[in-house]
């Protein structure tokens, strides 16, 4: 079991946090074909790392049992800024006596100074940590309905005569699945659900917490 971390875009931390969001997908690099037999093949050496396909390599990357810690925009702020501020989370640096780190996914108030990209997050700054519980690669169109309300879906109760549906815009609903592939085309660009990839899905737990001070109370 090993500790990684993991990009999130505002409004599925939203969703994390909610925790109506249990799976994400990412897409499989390099692409692999499917030959004559029905096997999946890769097209170079280069595709291989240490003698395994890259898609192994990467789920090996990220396995079952694993913990990930969520990177998302933020901001480094004294650590006194927001101390009486009620609805504000913040989590202290641990080093350092001056810093504190707040999110940018439902800020309400005015913005910190400058919000920084998720990938710039330490992880000491980290406030959600992920279990992993499976792993598995499949095509991006074969999600099924579960699965996309798995992925962050916000079921109405509007309207449960036709299954569970997504409100997208007043009197506008979405299928669980068709609002993925809305999703998926939002952050991956137009057409990519189109394209159908091979997508590696993870299945996990959420809680609440740096990773770190998970880890120190369960020790």
């Amino acid at each position: 079991m090993a500790d990684r971390p993991i990009l999130f875009s505002a409004p599925m931390v939203i969703a994390l946090l909610a925790g109506t969001k249990t799976q994400t997908r990412r897409i499989l690099k390099p692409q692999p074909t499917i030959n004559s037999a029905g096997l999946l093949v890769w097209e170079s050496r280069r595709d291989f790392v240490q003698g395994l396909p890259r898609d192994v390599a990467f789920m090996q990357r990220i396995a079952k049992g694993d913990r990930l810690w969520v990177k998302e925009n933020h901001a480094i702020v004294p650590r006194t800024a927001y101390r009486m501020s009620e609805g504000v989370q913040q989590i202290l640096r641990p080093d350092d006596d001056h810093d504190a780190a707040v999110y940018a996914a439902g800020w309400d108030r005015s913005k910190p100074g400058r919000w920084r990209p998720s990938i710039h997050m330490p992880r000491w700054a980290s406030r959600l940590t992920l279990t992993v519980t499976d792993v598995r690669v499949e095509w991006l169109q074969d999600i099924s309905g579960s699965d996309a309300i798995a992925e962050g879906a916000d079921i109405t109760r509007e309207m449960t005569m036709t299954g569970p549906m997504v409100k997208v815009a007043p009197g506008t609903y979405l299928s669980p699945i068709a609002w993925y592939h809305r999703l998926w085309d939002e952050i991956n660009g137009e057409g990519s659900w189109d394209a159908n990839p091979w997508v590696v899905a993870y299945t996990f737990t959420v809680e609440r917490g740096n990773i770190d001070q998970i880890g120190r109370a369960a020790a």
